[in-house]
């Protein structure tokens, strides 16, 4: 049974992607729609909100292209998007403290939350690309 359980949870690139994909929707709804309608809440201009909003919907139709790829080349897509959001990450966190002076308690709190969530995906990422190059003929 406890093997049947680990292999439910197996982490497949496709599943990856999708989640990725999802994840990167929910960032932009709520930078672009719901944080603009509050930018004044959270301390970050609007069209900063915009920009990082942006982003997450190309990463979001990257997702989409990826996942009809190949197995093979899915491991490259893979770490093209891990590495996509860890330097999503460094910008959002370059913006946070760019607008520090502006940036409220609320605003710091969901910048450092979606850069944990985006890292953490983005390590899931690079270690399955990993572990599926490794189980690919050379």
């Amino acid at each position: 049974m406890e093997n049947k359980d680990k292999q439910s949870f197996n982490l497949t690139p496709k599943k990856l992607f999708i989640f990725d994909g999802v994840g990167a929707l929910i960032s932009a709804f709520m930078l672009g729609v719901l944080w603009v309608r509050f930018d004044h809440v959270v301390g970050i201009p609007t069209d900063t909100l915009y920009l990082l909003a942006a982003i997450p919907i190309l990463f979001a139709l990257f997702d989409l292209i990826a996942i009809r790829q190949i197995v093979a080349q899915q491991i490259q897509f893979l770490r093209i998007i891990a590495l996509a959001n860890l330097s999503y990450c460094l910008l959002s966190l370059g913006f946070a403290w760019h607008h520090h002076e502006t940036l409220t308690v609320l605003g710091w709190t969901y910048i450092i939350g979606e850069v944990i969530i985006v890292a953490s995906l983005a390590y899931l990422e690079l270690k399955q690309a990993k572990k599926q190059k490794e189980l690919s003929p050379h």
